[in-house]
């Protein structure tokens, strides 16, 4: 049975603010600093989480914990980040109700890793699957390529995010996701040129130059020595616990997988590398001769490898540093550039080419990780964004973000009253009004489009004439004087005219987290944000691939005279089209605070928290939770909880669940002014109230608990008296059942003892008798066998010694006879003996020699190298002229059986040998296989009458072939004619021909090194055939296909010869657009078989199994 919970149970302090009793700033505070001492860094305000950062691992994102709070209620557990995750998750997969997650907080709260934290959580109860894996992986590894190019360590952060970023998060009916989109918000480039004191520039940067490996290094023209470059500051190059080598390797890793090529993760490294190159470019001074200063490159070296890697000529970029070009109408006027104007150049263009490469990177990532279909999607965005800044030196940054969080705060009371009110008309409760402050006149103020900060400072930055900090300040008084929220040293209102706390360069705005003073240093060179567009032509120049699409207003035939928008301007439109998409979305809010300055686990410091409670309006917050009732709850949670309170509830109620309720509040005589019903939950006004709820169930319980202990006892006593009766029985059964069978045992083993003794005796007396007669029949057989012996003997003496007598008087006659013939033979052998014996013995080695060779020949098969050995020294020759005669006779008769047919199959055999010999892996097994050619009999099936009557020259080649989708990778059957002039593809099903492409219009073939039937057949550019695209087919006979294309080409006189690419990694044209199919070996799975899929818009993976 599963065991009910709630967020009252076990709680340390208050786990909901909107219960805390009294209401204030201190004891708001107290009970943040008491649940972060017990380690609870999460608390709630109504459905909004408060999140504190504990800078230290806590045991609570486990699996286990996933599974706890998956499918349950919002307030059925204690506090967690995970509880509002899957709230708005089945809000969107159950209700259809499109969500977004909005993390405020300022820099080192956490929001990164509460964003991770959601992300991961929706991964981990979201539906399963290859598909939905891939896009779940793709989703959360995005995080550590922005991360690195948007993150850096900050004084109040390790890993400060410095741009502003916005994920819509697309699911599909049932709740899997199928993709997402980023936006991205004001990156802060500045931090590429200049850091503050005890900070970093952007994380890759010390990736790169920590983890890439030498060789990488050499060709970006680098050196890991972070002191070599002026934009890297070197106090904070080293951060612990921050490995900057291995969070290197993982950006490569996360980007492969997102979906970037090699050649863009190299380009992109190379731009990283041109940015600290071009802030090792000096510049100085030299006179001319008509008295004004030029700037010159000091070290044209840093400056020539810059060039060399973006492929920019070296003259075009040294003199855009040295003059700029000013367009009007139909002149043009080149003017010099001093040293501070050109420092200034290189600058903005270090600036404009890292934030461009940065805004390039999220757009390529939307690229691979958007849903692929057009159906209409269900969205969860979650937005990560910088909180409120209020720093001592606040500038053009501070006051645009600061406008951010004022927008966000302003629809965050909106959306919660709205939410709030929503609630109470649909329980049908009264709804009253509730005052708070507005924060639009202080949004006004700001973003009006004609007298707002904002349109003040374009309409400056527009102005022709002399515009400076100054001048816009001076606007800003004579506008803005008499606005209540606004203040400045020389405002017009008379009552700070004596506010010494105001500098002269300074306005105040009185935002609704508190004033903050902005100082107007900088404030129109920022927001105008301006490239020379002498600098844009030279970037526009280069030959580098992604340096023309960063920079395409550097195009000359495409010249703007028009002035580029300002980033105040971009801004204000980011942030409307943020808040219109905000505004359609049902709200989650997560409030990031920072417990301390020193990034130390265990650390509370009061006066930092209340800071941050102030300007995030958390007081605010609660109040207007608790403006109308602080706790609301369904009626069946509630009587289930509260029901042992009241006999007539207890234990079971067989009403509806609101009479039950309605019986129990009366019961305990509750005022009803304290409590209303609305039409599925009761609403409990003050937290008092429900305080003494729970501290009569807590009584309740303990009653409750003494009543289930007294029955359990008794019912364990007489269970255990119960049990040892029927052990007693069950013991007495048995040891009668053990006398019985042991008194049986030993009356069997004294019978069987009596039995075995007389049996022995009986045996005994007839063995002895056996073995008399036994001794008796011996004797008589012993006798006579030796007399039988003794005759033997003597007969075989006289028949030995008649024997010797014969072969006596035979060895004498012998003997005679050859004294006579040696005595007439002696005559004759000393003159012929000798050369005749010569000569037959010549002979018969000869003879014996070919009767050898004759029964050890070799086979008839010409590549049959065997040879019997030579058995004498002197038939060398002749044993190696017969070895020659043999094998050109043998090899005659092999070729005399050839007809002219097999004689072309063994001639296409040896075109395949130099073609693939030792390049395809598949070729050894199809050397065994003869080119059949025809694999479907087309002429004979009257299947195929019709295609066959479509072709009008012979086939050389039919079979069924598989032709790759680019869309998913899979193969849709074809067959696949060959002839003289062209090859056809048809449907495998109709017959009816789908493409006939001329042979000279396939300029190559393209296959891969390894066991598998994929090849790619290339057809020649701006040709009729070429219109869809290039042919990526399969087939089991990729072999004898390919050689018979290559064997046509070569015989034909009007043509080249067919070029074969062998390579694992080519490019298909589909279409516009040319696709990567890379082949990769991978462990067999699903037995040995060859899957093609598609990895993202520009590649397609074929795995191919390694032969066990």
């Amino acid at each position: 049975m599963e065991v009910k919970t709630s967020l009252l149970d076990n709680m340390i302090g208050v786990g909901d603010m909107v219960l805390l009793e009294p209401l204030s700033e201190d004891s708001f505070l107290d009970n943040l600093k008491k649940r972060f001492d017990h380690s609870e860094i999460y608390t709630y305000i109504g459905s909004v989480v408060i999140s504190m950062n504990p800078y230290r691992s806590l045991p609570i994102y486990t699996p286990e914990k996933v599974e706890e709070y998956r499918n349950r209620n919002f307030y059925e557990l204690s506090p967690h980040i995970y509880a509002l995750a899957d709230e708005a998750y089945r809000s969107l997969r159950d209700q259809d109700k499109d969500q977004c997650i909005l993390i405020t907080g300022e820099s080192g709260a956490g929001k990164t890793e509460a964003s991770k934290l959601v992300m991961s959580y929706v991964a981990a109860v979201c539906g399963k699957g290859h598909e939905v894996n891939k896009v779940k992986e793709q989703l959360l590894q995005s995080n550590p390529v922005l991360e690195a190019f948007g993150n850096a360590k900050t004084v109040r952060n390790d890993n400060s995010s410095r741009f502003g970023k916005y994920m819509d998060i697309e699911f599909d009916f049932k709740g899997d996701p199928l993709g997402g989109v980023i936006s991205n918000y004001l990156l802060e480039k500045s931090r590429v040129v200049k850091q503050p004191r005890g900070e970093r520039n952007f994380h890759v940067f010390y990736q790169l130059l920590s983890g890439a490996s030498d060789d990488t290094l050499r060709k970006l023209k680098l050196d890991r020595d972070f002191s070599k470059y002026n934009y890297l500051s070197l106090d904070s190059a080293a951060v612990n616990g921050l490995d900057d080598a291995a969070n290197f390797r993982t950006v490569r890793n996360a980007m492969q997988i997102v979906g970037f090529m090699e050649d863009e993760v190299q380009s992109v490294l190379e731009l990283v590398a041109a940015v600290l190159k071009l802030g090792n470019i000096e510049f100085k001074p030299e006179s001319r001769c008509n008295g004004t200063d030029e700037s010159r490159v000091k070290d044209k070296n840093d400056l020539k490898e810059m060039c060399e890697l973006l492929g920019i000529e070296q003259s075009v970029l040294e003199r855009a540093f040295s003059y700029r070009t000013v367009e009007a109408k139909m002149e043009k006027v080149s003017t010099t550039l001093n040293v501070a104007q050109a420092y200034y150049a290189r600058d903005a263009l270090a600036k404009n080419l890292y934030s461009r490469l940065f805004s390039w990177l999220v757009t390529r990532i939307n690229e691979s990780i958007q849903a692929q279909t057009k159906a209409r999607h269900k969205v969860m965005g979650v937005l990560d964004i910088y909180g409120f800044e209020i720093f001592e030196d606040n500038s053009f940054e501070q006051f645009i973000i600061n406008y951010c969080n004022e927008k966000l705060q302003q629809i965050f009371i909106e959306l919660t009253l709205r939410e709030e009110q929503e609630e109470y008309v649909r329980e049908g409760i009264e709804w009253t009004n509730i005052e708070y402050f507005n924060n639009a006149i202080i949004c006004d103020l700001i973003e009006n489009n004609q007298n707002g900060i904002l349109a003040m400072l374009d309409e400056e930055c527009l102005r022709p004439g002399t515009v400076t900090d100054e001048t816009f300040l001076d606007k800003l008084n004579t506008i803005c004087a008499d606005h209540q929220h606004f203040e400045s040293r020389l405002n017009k209102n008379s009552k700070f005219l004596n506010d010494h706390s105001l500098p002269h360069n300074c306005f105040r705005i009185q935002h609704y987290a508190g004033k903050v003073l902005y100082r107007v240093e900088g404030f129109v060179d920022k927001n105008n944000d301006l490239l020379y567009r002498d600098l844009s032509q030279a970037m526009y120049k280069a030959n580098h691939s992604l340096i023309k699409q960063l920079f395409p207003e550097g195009n000359p035939a495409k010249v703007n005279l028009k002035r580029p928008p300002t980033a105040g301007f971009q801004f204000r439109a980011s942030v409307g089209t943020l808040m219109r998409n905000l505004q359609t979305k049902n709200p989650n809010y997560i409030r990031c605070i920072k417990p301390n300055d020193k990034k130390a686990s265990h650390i509370f410091t009061d006066s930092l928290v209340c800071h941050q409670v102030r300007y995030l309006g958390l007081m605010e917050n609660v109040r207007v939770r608790r403006a109308g009732y602080a706790f609301r709850q369904p009626y069946e949670p509630c009587l289930e909880r509260y029901k042992m309170l009241c006999k007539r509830t207890w234990p079971h109620w067989k009403g509806p669940a609101r009479e039950g309720v309605e019986v129990l509040m009366a019961d305990l005589q509750i005022p009803a002014e304290e409590i209303a019903y609305g039409r599925s939950k009761i609403f409990i006004r003050n937290p008092r109230t429900l305080f003494f709820l729970e501290e009569k169930r807590k009584q309740c319980l303990q009653d409750l608990a003494t009543l289930i202990q007294k029955i359990y006892r008794g019912w364990k006593c007489r269970t255990h008296f119960l049990l040892m009766k029927k052990s007693q029985i069950v013991v007495a059964a048995w040891y009668r059942r053990y006398a019985q069978q042991k008194k049986y045992r030993n009356i069997k083993s004294a019978t069987t003892v009596v039995q075995s003794y007389t049996r022995g005796w009986q045996a005994r007396k007839l063995l002895r008798e056996l073995k008399y007669q036994k001794r008796c029949e011996e004797a008589v057989t012993t006798i006579a066998a030796f007399w039988h012996g003794t005759q033997a003997r003597r007969e075989l003496r006289q028949l030995k010694e008649e024997a010797r007598n014969k072969h006596a008087v035979s060895v004498i006659w012998a003997g005679w006879q050859g004294t006579k013939v040696r005595r007439e033979y002696r005559k004759f052998f000393r003159a012929n003996a000798g050369k005749k014996i010569y000569d037959f013995t010549i002979q018969r080695i000869i003879q014996k020699y070919f009767l050898g060779l004759k029964s050890n020949m070799p086979s008839m098969s010409p590549i049959d190298k065997k040879w019997p050995a030579r058995p004498y020294g002197f038939l060398d020759g002749v044993h190696t002229e017969l070895r020659k005669i043999f094998h050109h006779w043998r090899c005659k008769k092999y070729r005399d059986q050839f007809t002219e047919e097999k004689k072309a199959v063994y001639e296409e055999k040896l075109e395949a040998s130099e073609i693939f010999k030792g390049k395809k892996a598949l070729y050894p097994s199809s050397v065994s296989q003869p080119f059949k050619g025809d694999y479907l009999e087309i002429s004979k099936n009257p299947k195929y009458q019709k295609l066959n009557s479509a072709v009008d020259e012979k086939v050389l080649l039919a079979d069924v072939v598989n032709k790759i989708n680019r869309a998913n990778g899979k193969g849709t059957p074809r067959i696949f004619l060959l002839t003289k002039k062209n090859f056809v593809l048809a449907d495998q099903k109709t017959g009816q021909v789908k493409a006939s492409i001329p042979l000279p219009d396939v300029t190559s073939v393209s296959v891969s090194t390894q066991k598998d039937g994929f090849f790619a057949l290339k057809l020649k550019e701006g040709s009729a055939s070429a219109v869809k695209g290039d042919f990526l087919l399969s087939s089991e006979h990729l072999i004898e296909i390919i050689t018979k294309l290559h064997r046509i080409g070569a015989t034909a006189a009007d043509r080249e010869k067919l070029k074969v690419d062998i390579s694992d990694e080519f490019l298909v044209q589909f279409k516009q657009d040319k696709v990567c199919v890379k082949f990769i070996q991978s462990s067999p799975k699903n037995g040995n078989s060859v899957s093609c899929k598609r990895k993202n818009n520009r590649l397609l993976e074929v795995s191919v199994p390694t032969s066990p």
